[in-house]
C-alpha cells in the first residue's frame, strides 16, 4: 500500500472549478477539488519491460492546475482514465531492475505513453521518432492516457510509487541534483517548443509569459537556435531577472508589448472598435508560453504576416481574426519527442541544459511538499508568479 494524491470523477466539482476556478483560485486547493489524499494499491508491473519507481520528486504543472479547475478542455476526456495519480514531472529511483538499468538508478521520466510502453506495434509518429504525436495512446497493455499522470494504470508522481515503461526512462547524471532533475521534463517540452519554431538566423521573436515555460523556452531559444532579439513578456520582476539571465533580449510587461514591437519593426498598430489593437506587421516568431486567451491574442496581435506562433501552452478560445487575415502559421508544441532535429532526444538535451548556470536559482528556489500538505502546495503553485517560486512539487517521502 502507498500513499498518493489521486483524481477523482466529480459532476459537482468539476462544475464549480469551472465556473470560479480562475477568479478564486482557493478554492481548488479545498472544497472545489476533485482531488483526495488516499491509501492505494502500489502500480503492479504485468508486462514485460515495466518497472516500479519511487518518487522523489514531482512538479506541478500548469496543465495539472488546470485539470484541477475543471477549465481544460473536454477535447482531453477520451485521453485520461479516471480516478488517477497525477504527476508527469518525475524524479524517481528504480525499486526493481528494468533491463539494461539496474534497481536503485535515478531516473526521470518521458511521462508520454507511446507504442512501445502499450506494447503495441509503431505507429507512423512513433516509427519516425514523433512519439509526442502517437495515436495508440487508448489502447494496449494499459488503460487510455496521454501521458504518465493522466492514466489509471501507471500511477503519478503525486504518489509514493508508480510505474513506468523502459521506453520513458532516462537515467540522471550524478552531477545533478533532485532539484536540477525535476526541471528536465519542463525543458524538454522547452527543447521540443524551440525547435518546433523553426527559427531563422536573426528572426525577432516574442515569447508571451514568464513562467515556468516562458522562461525554459527562453533558454532554449537561446541555446538551440539562431534567434536574433528575443523578447519576452513578464508580470514580475523576478520573472523579468530570470528572463534576461536566461537569453531574454529584452522584457516588458503585458501592457507595453505592441508598443515595444512597433518601434522595433516600425509596423502599423490599429485599434478596432470595442476590441484590443493590433499591428500591421511585427515579429517574425511568437510562442504563447500561458495559454490563457489575453496571451495567445498578444501573440497573435504581434506577430507580422505570413510569421509563425507557436502554442506551447494549453490553449484557450480566442480570437483567431489575425491567424486567418495575417496568414499567420500557427503550429502546435506538445509534451517532446523521442527523436527531435538533429537526432537527439528531448531529454538528453534537457538534462544537458538542467545544469546550466542560469537555472540554479531556480533549482535552489523548487518549494517541496509532503503529500499531506498538499492544499498549501497547490495555493502555492497557483501564485508562483506573485511569490517569486518557478516550481512547486510535491515530495512523497517526507512526512513534514
Amino acid at each position: 500500500m502507498m500513499l498518493a494524491l489521486e483524481m477523482f470523477r466529480s459532476l459537482p466539482r468539476t462544475v464549480v472549478g469551472r465556473a470560479v476556478g480562475t477568479r478564486m483560485p482557493g478554492l481548488l486547493s479545498g472544497v472545489a477539488a476533485p482531488l483526495r489524499l488516499a491509501t492505494l494499491e502500489a502500480p503492479v508491473v504485468r508486462h514485460p519491460g515495466w518497472a516500479r519507481l519511487r518518487t522523489r520528486l514531482s512538479g506541478i504543472c500548469g496543465s495539472d492546475l488546470s485539470m484541477l479547475s475543471g477549465s481544460t478542455s473536454l477535447y482531453f476526456s477520451a485521453l485520461v482514465s479516471l480516478p488517477f495519480v497525477p504527476g508527469h514531472e518525475v524524479v524517481a529511483e528504480l525499486v526493481e531492475d528494468c533491463e539494461d538499468l539496474p534497481a536503485g538508478t535515478r531516473v526521470v521520466v518521458d511521462p508520454v505513453l507511446a507504442c512501445a510502453a502499450r506494447g503495441v506495434e509503431p505507429c507512423e509518429g512513433c516509427a519516425a521518432g514523433a512519439t509526442n504525436r502517437c495515436s495508440r495512446i487508448t489502447v494496449g497493455d494499459v488503460s487510455p492516457g496521454l501521458q504518465t499522470g493522466f492514466c489509471h494504470d501507471t500511477g503519478g508522481g503525486w504518489g509514493q510509487q508508480l510505474s513506468a515503461h523502459r521506453s520513458q526512462l532516462h537515467p540522471v547524471p550524478e552531477s545533478l541534483t533532485d532539484s536540477q532533475a525535476l526541471l528536465a521534463e519542463p525543458l524538454a517540452c522547452a527543447v521540443h517548443t524551440a525547435l518546433r519554431a523553426g527559427v531563422a538566423a536573426g528572426d525577432r521573436v516574442l515569447v508571451s509569459g514568464a513562467g515556468a515555460v516562458g522562461l525554459f523556452v527562453t533558454l532554449a531559444l537561446r541555446e538551440l537556435t539562431p534567434a536574433g532579439e528575443i523578447l519576452v513578456v513578464a508580470k514580475h520582476a523576478h520573472q523579468r531577472e530570470l528572463a534576461m539571465a536566461l537569453g531574454a533580449s529584452e522584457v516588458v510587461a503585458p501592457h507595453e508589448v505592441l508598443r515595444r514591437v512597433r518601434r522595433a519593426t516600425g509596423a502599423f498598430q490599429l485599434h478596432p472598435e470595442l476590441s484590443s489593437a493590433y499591428l500591421l506587421g511585427g515579429v517574425d516568431v511568437a510562442l504563447d508560453a500561458v495559454g490563457s486567451k489575453a496571451s495567445l491574442e498578444t501573440s497573435l496581435q504581434a506577430t507580422r504576416a505570413g510569421g509563425r506562433v507557436v502554442l506551447s501552452g494549453m490553449p484557450r478560445p480566442a480570437d483567431l481574426s489575425a491567424a486567418w487575415f495575417r496568414e499567420l502559421e500557427v503550429v502546435g508544441s506538445y509534451a517532446s519527442a523521442r527523436v527531435e532535429p538533429g537526432g537527439r532526444s528531448a531529454f538528453e538535451t534537457a538534462l544537458e541544459l538542467a545544469g546550466h548556470d542560469a537555472l540554479a536559482s531556480v533549482a535552489d528556489g523548487v518549494a517541496a511538499y509532503p503529500l499531506h500538505r498538499w492544499r498549501e502546495a497547490l495555493d502555492h503553485a497557483h501564485s508562483t508568479g506573485r511569490l517569486g517560486t518557478v516550481k512547486v512539487a510535491f515530495d512523497p517521502r517526507r512526512t513534514q
